[in-house]
């Protein structure tokens, strides 16, 4: 059982920069494939970025690669999406999950997750 807590969400104009971060409870954190996904209003929740288990691999879905990094700490049991240059269309509620699946399958689907946190607000103005 993993237990996810987003946090660092907030209010920020265009251009700015947020640091959100994830923590995980559990002895098992480095087993899993960690992941940012994100939901706008009236939106389906999208994938947004993974990390491997070691930490050492990331993808991104196009629309925030070069402005978004993702990274762990596995032995703070936490994930981090630092978020650059915001836009507008970059508000949304973001959310942390934990899959089995390595990052080499590409585990874009948010099916293939089975721990998610409570997600956090961005709002981004312009």
């Amino acid at each position: 059982q993993v237990q996810l807590v987003e946090s660092g969400g907030g209010l920020v104009q265009a251009g700015g920069s947020l640091r959100l971060s994830c923590a995980a409870s559990g002895r098992t954190f480095r087993t899993y494939t960690m992941a940012w996904f994100r939901q706008a209003p009236g939106k389906e929740r999208e994938f947004v970025a993974a990390v491997s288990r070691g930490g050492t691999s990331t993808y991104y879905a196009d629309s925030v690669k070069g402005q978004f990094t993702i990274s762990r700490d596995n032995a703070k049991n936490t994930v981090h999406l630092q978020m650059n240059s915001l836009k507008p269309e970059d508000t949304a509620v973001y959310y942390c999950a934990a899959t089995a699946r390595p990052l080499s399958t590409l585990p874009i689907s948010q099916s293939l997750y089975i721990y998610w946190g409570q997600g956090t607000q961005v709002t981004v103005s312009s």
